[in-house]
């Protein structure tokens, strides 16, 4: 038997090292032909694709309500149609009196879609893409009050504006014109917000707001104006004017607005240089705001005036002597004659160039005095 496996042992040693050459032995590289890729489909020039209009809104007690809206049962003349990706405005229903568009894409306004609904008081518009209003659209709604469109893409103020019109917000636009006469049949308005456009000098004139005879709140903010308009409607309450580049004010400016309670000309160019002595001496002034200005002096103001704003200017010294409204020595108060005294509550001095702590004769001046910030 040993004999045997002594002849089998050279043939077996034999196999093993053939089997092991075998699995060292690299195998062959199969070369399989490559696909072309799939050319990707040119970039637009420009991104236009829109989210899809969303599925229609909850089912509605009103068989008129527009699929795309939602119609609630315990406000019968509203519709809410916002954030509903919408590319146009649906056709309303003649019971319609407030209607909320906004957070869409809408780029016009069709006639179709007011035909029924000339009853309208209330339009929601903002937040879409409106470049322009065509004047049929809006001429016949004559009971509408409130037209919201601010953020949209407008370079004008629409013409034909609704008669009855008392509140108009055309913030944050584009709007760089204002057509001759557009406000000449306005007089309910009570609120224009023209603030973040791209309203220049060249664009008023002393005509522009005429026919504005109960205009309360103007607000010019945040445009590129560099002189103040040449005349403002004398019914106005608040004037708004910061964030612009103006230089200096006329003299008597504000002896033409007997009306005019608050004032905002923070963010602007202003220094004592371009205001005349008694620019701000206004008795109906009760708030006044010139932060953010190039102030060296404090303003002489009015002892009617309760808020004042001066912060982030470069005053360096305040003197109560020569602030004080009122010609008195700080003896001649009596602590019971309240009516004597400056009604200046509120002062702002933050952001200049003083030094704590506040005169003692801006204290005797201003009694009244409830917060003072250095």
């Amino acid at each position: 038997m040993r004999a045997w496996i002594v002849l089998l042992l050279p043939f077996i040693l034999v196999l093993v090292i053939e089997v092991n050459a075998q699995r060292r032995r690299p195998k062959p590289t199969v070369v399989r032909p490559t696909k072309r890729p799939t050319p990707l489909p040119p970039e637009p020039a420009e991104p236009t694709d829109l989210p899809p209009p969303l599925p229609p809104g909850p089912p509605s007690v009103f068989p008129d309500c527009p699929r795309e809206c939602y119609c609630p049962a315990d406000f019968p003349t509203s519709i809410y149609c916002d954030s509903r990706n919408l590319r146009k405005v649906p056709i309303l229903p003649s019971r319609t009196r407030y209607v909320y568009l906004q957070n869409n894409f809408i780029n016009d306004l069709q006639e179709d879609s007011f035909k029924n609904a000339t009853e309208l008081q209330w339009i929601n518009l903002d937040n879409n893409k409106i470049k322009k209003i065509e004047k049929k659209i809006l001429e016949k709604l004559d009971n509408l009050t409130y037209l919201y469109m601010e953020k949209n893409q407008l370079k004008e103020i629409p013409s034909y504006l609704p008669p009855k019109l008392e509140q108009l917000r055309l913030s944050r636009n584009q709007i760089s014109k204002i057509p001759s006469g557009v406000f000449s049949k306005m007089d309910h308005l009570i609120l224009l917000d023209l603030h973040n456009n791209k309203l220049s000098d060249g664009v008023f004139n002393k005509n522009t707001f005429k026919g504005l005879k109960n205009l309360i709140q103007l607000n010019l903010a945040h445009n590129i104006l560099r002189k103040m308009p040449p005349t403002v409607p004398e019914s106005v309450n608040q004037l708004f004017l910061d964030r612009n580049n103006i230089e200096d004010i006329p003299s008597g400016y504000f002896k033409e607005l007997p009306n005019l309670v608050f004032l905002r000309l923070n963010y602007n160019q202003l220094s004592e240089k371009g205001i005349p002595k008694n620019t701000f001496n206004i008795s109906s002034l009760l708030v006044l705001q010139l932060s953010h200005n190039k102030l060296s002096v404090v303003p002489p103001i009015n002892a009617n005036l309760e808020h004042l704003y001066l912060n982030d200017n470069i005053i360096e010294k305040i003197n109560g002597t020569e602030i004080c409204p009122l010609p008195f020595a700080p003896y001649d108060f009596s602590a019971s004659d309240f009516s004597s005294m400056p009604r200046l509550r509120y002062l702002r001095l933050d952001g200049n160039q003083l030094k704590p702590p506040i005169p003692l004769d801006v204290i005797m001046c201003f009694r009244l005095l409830q917060s003072v910030v250095i």
